[in-house]
């Protein structure tokens, strides 16, 4: 969930910030850049056509667009002093010709990693042949952006992802008859009983208690279609992705109608379970069903989702190896009508309301049952609420993020945002449903302390982020300030310090950044220990969640850590020096 918040290098839009209506007679989803790049010839000549009007003998024009060729020439030479001379006379030269001076625009007319990634008449560039041989995010200049030239493989290729696919949904239901059916211990043979009447024994409680029912796929189903309905019809505004190298520097446009969705959402499950028509502890009698149905339901998009890219032509980044491009994806920006982008639809909306929603069912059902809410499910419910609601007021920051830019639409983002992530993170909330309050309350100075330390670290992690994005905005002048729930202290930093890089980006090493360079991974995995430790240790499941995340986010650092040195150097050595904190300031 970290690098959910990104806007990093997203050029500045045309329309006016702000709400918009819904969505109606649409603009074409595709950006062409706002300054054209020349295209270069084998004999080194070069004509420039604005995109605006035909300014052939404008002297002024003419030079902007030389600085364009002199800072892609030297960035591709590895020029620093070079890139950063002809930066400062290019940004000259673009604020007497219109643009507002950022010097954002110069990377986003192709400078970044040396590439034109900018198209005249929104026409992919011509690939200089300097650049060719260059892989970028898999794809090598000037070659199919179909098949993958990468020789990396994640997950230890096709015999990992082929063990992944089989054995995570077994984890699941293993996961899930020991919280509903072992008071939340591992199941384990009982005594005399051998291993083979064991497993025919949870299979069977799977066959009987967690089959995809009609019921179950109805409410899965119907919650499905009418997100996709509140994605496409509710208010929202516009933002766009970073730009695609192999598309000639296209950027899609990107509707965000999260903040709508989320509030619409649940104040229909509230007076659907008020007036009786759907309790929402429903959810939780039925989980095991649902759950099913959610296997199945991931397994079903990810073969229709692969199958039909291929059928179109749509495929990216193929590697050959079928299994292994089944879980990755063939397709990396799938989309519906238009305006409904797949990847954006199960990131934000799915998983973490129906992590919300499960939890919200556990509290109604023991008002109905006790007459009161434990504090350890209002403190679940206030950590959920607040992750839910986050993801949904910062949908905007989301087409930036690594999943939306780069990973494909296969079977690891489809199986994990449809049942991976609800349906596993959720043992915290199962266990405290099939338990009663008494045998996992803490005392009240306890919770008092969780409560605090999580609002508190919620207000480091939700600043953190926010602090990164509007920096990020502000460098394109083009930030965008909601008033979205909730608006809190510090969310920017006037005037930070900054340290230049040699591809025209910045590291930010003021405010949350200037304390420790992963801060916000602290508060994320912090979140996940709260989640498990209000539950008590009685179980292992809960635990679940915790355990994954860490190991994750561990992971996660360091490969963000090796993309930077790479892609920076030397400046990412002076942030080090600067800022020689990794996750806990003063400590780690």
């Amino acid at each position: 969930m970290s690098e959910r918040y990104s806007l990093r290098q997203t050029p500045k839009k045309t329309e006016h910030p702000g709400l918009v209506p819904t969505p109606g007679t649409r603009q074409p989803s595709r950006r062409k850049s706002q300054f054209p790049i020349k295209e270069e010839e084998d004999d080194d000549d070069s004509s420039a056509t604005d995109t605006s009007s035909r300014r052939s003998t404008s002297t002024t024009q003419w030079k902007s667009q030389r600085k364009v060729r002199l800072v892609e020439t030297a960035a591709m030479n590895g020029s620093t002093s070079a890139v950063e001379g002809a930066s400062d006379i290019l940004i000259d030269a673009l604020n007497g010709s219109g643009s507002n001076g950022s010097a954002a625009y110069a990377t986003m007319n192709g400078i970044r990693n040396g590439v034109a990634k900018s198209a005249a008449n929104g026409k992919p560039a011509k690939t200089n042949t300097m650049q060719r041989g260059r892989v970028i995010d898999g794809w090598e200049v000037g070659k199919d952006p179909k098949i993958d030239y990468s020789p990396h493989f994640d997950f230890g290729g096709s015999f990992g992802v082929v063990a992944m696919m089989i054995c995570f949904p077994l984890l699941m239901w293993y996961m899930w008859v020991g919280a509903t059916f072992y008071d939340g211990k591992f199941p384990t043979p009982a005594p005399g009983q051998s291993f083979v009447d064991f497993l025919k024994h949870v299979g069977n409680l799977v066959y009987k208690e967690a089959f995809p029912s009609p019921y179950a796929w109805a409410i899965f189903w119907t919650f499905f279609v009418f997100e996709g309905l509140c994605y496409c019809l509710l208010p929202g505004v516009y933002t766009y992705g970073k730009p695609l190298a192999h598309e000639g520097g296209k950027q899609l446009k990107y509707y965000c109608s999260g903040v709508w969705s989320f509030y619409t959402t649940f104040a229909l499950l509230g007076a659907l379970h008020y007036f009786n028509i759907f309790k929402i502890y429903t959810l939780v009698d039925e989980f095991g069903p649902i759950m099913s149905v959610a296997i199945c339901s991931g397994f079903l998009v990810s073969i229709i989702a692969y199958f039909s890219a291929i059928a179109r032509g749509a495929q990216h980044r193929m590697t050959g190896y079928f299994f292994y491009d089944f879980f990755m994806g063939a397709e990396l920006n799938p989309r519906m009508f238009g305006v409904l982008d797949f990847k954006m639809f199960f990131e934000v909306r799915l998983p973490w309301y129906i992590l919300l929603a499960l939890t919200c069912g556990t509290a109604a059902r023991q008002y109905e049952e006790y007459g009161y809410v434990s504090a350890e499910v209002c403190f679940l419910l206030m950590a959920h609420f607040l992750y839910a609601n986050a993801c949904s007021k910062g949908e905007e920051c989301i087409p930036t993020t690594w999943d939306i830019y780069y990973e494909k639409w296969g079977f690891m983002l489809i199986f994990w945002n449809i049942a991976g992530v609800p349906l596993s993170y959720c043992h915290c909330t199962l266990y405290l449903a099939n338990h009663d309050p008494s045998t996992y309350q803490w005392n009240r100075y306890v919770m008092a302390a969780l409560f605090t330390s999580y609002l508190f670290v919620y207000w480091i992690w939700d600043t953190t982020n926010s602090q990164k994005n509007r920096f990020r905005a502000g460098e394109r002048g083009a930030m965008l300030e909601r008033k979205t729930f909730p608006q809190l202290p510090w969310q920017t930093v006037k005037n930070p310090r900054t340290i230049k890089t040699k591809t025209g980006d910045s590291i930010l090493v003021d405010g949350w950044y200037g304390y420790a360079r992963k801060i916000h991974y602290t508060c994320d995995l912090y979140f996940a220990l709260t989640w498990g430790l209000v539950t008590g240790f009685n179980s292992p499941f809960p635990w679940f969640y915790p355990f994954f995340f860490s190991c994750m986010i561990v992971h996660r650092a360091y490969r963000d850590i090796e993309r930077c040195k790479a892609k920076y150097g030397e400046s990412w050595d002076e942030y080090t020096r600067l800022v020689p904190y990794l996750f806990i300031p003063y400590v780690i």
